[in-house]
């Protein structure tokens, strides 16, 4: 279920430029979190995450008000980058991944279909977001197809950078 190969890639690579990385998460439940933290040595790189599964929590845990998102729905590109530009503020991080979606087996209140996430990775000088389609509502399936796909992104984002 935890991709390690791929964390563990980005956690060399944050290791080997004294970088760190936060994470926020909502339909892959943490397993974007986990990942990170399966790797030995974690500490030297994660700077903290959470799973902001609700409005409550964006509002409690990023202290973001709905006002402040105006027309920017929830588990669209932009906010997920919104998210992570908060979070990268508040933990005062060099990397972010955020993720929202609607892991199933029944769509989001926001209109899109189980299988739908969006997910962004924001960086010195970097935003970076992409939609993932399963097209499946199998929900433990689309969790981990949702954390790979953000650690993939990351991965590749840092190598890129």
């Amino acid at each position: 279920m935890l991709d390690l190969e791929t964390a563990q890639a980005v956690g060399k690579i944050l290791v080997d430029r004294e970088e760190n990385v936060g994470v926020v998460e909502s339909s892959a439940a943490g397993l974007v979190s986990a990942a990170l933290l399966a790797v030995a040595g974690a500490s030297r790189f994660y700077r903290g995450g959470g799973v902001i599964y609700t409005l409550v929590a964006r509002r409690a845990l990023l202290g973001i008000s709905d006002k402040a998102f105006g027309e920017v729905r929830p588990s669209s590109e932009p906010y997920v980058l919104r998210m992570g530009l908060r979070l990268r503020e508040q933990l005062g991080a060099d990397w972010v991944i955020a993720e929202s979606g609607a892991a199933g087996p029944t769509g989001n209140g926001y209109g899109d279909a189980p299988g739908h996430t969006c997910i962004a990775v924001v960086g010195p000088g970097v935003e970076r977001s992409l939609t993932l389609e399963t097209g499946d509502d199998d929900r433990v399936a689309n969790m981990d197809r949702f954390a790979r796909a953000a650690l993939g992104l990351l991965r590749d984002t840092l190598e890129s950078a």
